[in-house]
């Protein structure tokens, strides 16, 4: 299997471990890879090191880092025959943990020589790709202040992110928002101050956070929550915990293959897989069905089998009302 390594170096998991990189070179030509390792050298940002690694014409892509990195990649093989192998170097690492990788890096490495292509839906706004989630209103503010303080430590770090967060919460109005959705007659019109839109809706089960079991479902699930308190927070992240969040009065949840967004404001800031950008509005979403084409390692009770990621399934499209947005405050 010929293959290109490249990897973020700055990857927080990296950090410290500075053998961890020839460990995993190791362990994939183990594997049985034919590998082409792209040095930090070969380009003076990571970005030039991806295209140095696509300039090697390898068929399989092995990528390490974060959301925003494997995002970044993906952006670049989508709509190609072209495969990409992650290895979870990141905070959150979505897409790895959905495709049932090891979070460990090592491990997963390993894991890579009995993994099986599989291809995958991405999400697109305004021509931005996302694996995951693009999400709009105050989660970006509070990941921004996450950012700023990332690399600073102590104690004094911590009371800065707490009372940042707390003035975000206190100080961030409601945007005025109106979605529309295909087949919709009218819009619907709502005040929010958060909303996500998700490539392949989120699973609710005990244990299971912002976790996706089908990653090629054909469509994209939008959640839009009613309120964003610190306290309310918490309920949300606990009921997550125990399974039971999509019971709450406070989110509205919709299905479709598309969505539009309008706003009053020019511009919004919108997070896709954690990166910022500033859109245009309206925000035109929409679901490009298999477009991405991955390594995902077998599951047990063959839960990764062709009924969910097989390139020959197709996917019923999902009902959407024709009257106007359907009613599913609680799910």
């Amino acid at each position: 299997m010929r293959a290109v390594l490249v990897m973020n170096r700055r990857a927080g998991t990296l950090s410290g471990r500075p053998e961890l990189p020839g460990l995993i070179e190791a362990a994939l030509r183990e594997g049985g890879f034919d590998l082409t390792v792209i040095p930090e050298a070969a380009a003076p940002d990571i970005d030039g090191q991806f295209e140095a690694a696509l300039a090697t014409g390898a068929p399989i892509v092995i990528v390490g880092g974060g959301d925003g990195t494997i995002r970044s990649v993906a952006a670049r093989l989508a709509g190609t025959e072209r495969i990409l192998a992650i290895l979870p170097l990141g905070t959150l690492n979505l897409l790895a943990r959905d495709l049932g990788m090891p979070l460990d890096p090592l491990e997963a490495a390993q894991a890579l020589s009995r993994a099986r292509p599989a291809s995958i839906d991405l999400g697109e706004v305004n021509g931005q790709l996302f694996t995951c989630q693009s999400v709009i209103g105050l989660p970006n503010t509070l990941g921004r202040t996450r950012q700023r303080f990332r690399r600073k430590s102590g104690l004094h770090a911590v009371i800065r992110v707490v009372l940042a967060v707390i003035r975000a919460l206190l100080r961030q109005r409601p945007m005025r928002l109106a979605v529309m959705a295909p087949g919709w007659r009218k819009p619907w019109r709502l005040w929010t101050r958060a909303m996500s839109i998700v490539n392949n809706g989120y699973e609710e089960g005990t244990g299971l956070m912002f976790h996706r079991a089908r990653l090629d479902g054909g469509t994209l699930s939008l959640y839009v929550s009613r309120n964003f308190s610190v306290g309310w927070t918490a309920r949300m992240l606990i009921a997550m915990a125990l399974g039971s969040w999509k019971r709450s009065r406070d989110i509205n949840i919709l299905t479709s293959p598309a969505f539009t967004i309008h706003s009053r404001r020019s511009r919004l800031l919108v997070m896709n897989d954690g990166e910022g950008s500033i859109l245009r509005t309206p925000l035109e979403y929409r679901l490009r069905p298999r477009a991405l084409r991955v390594l995902a390692p077998p599951r047990e009770a063959d839960t990764m089998a062709s009924a969910q990621l097989s390139p020959s399934a197709t996917p019923e499209p999902p009902a959407v009302a024709a009257d106007g947005p359907p009613a599913v405050a609680a799910a």
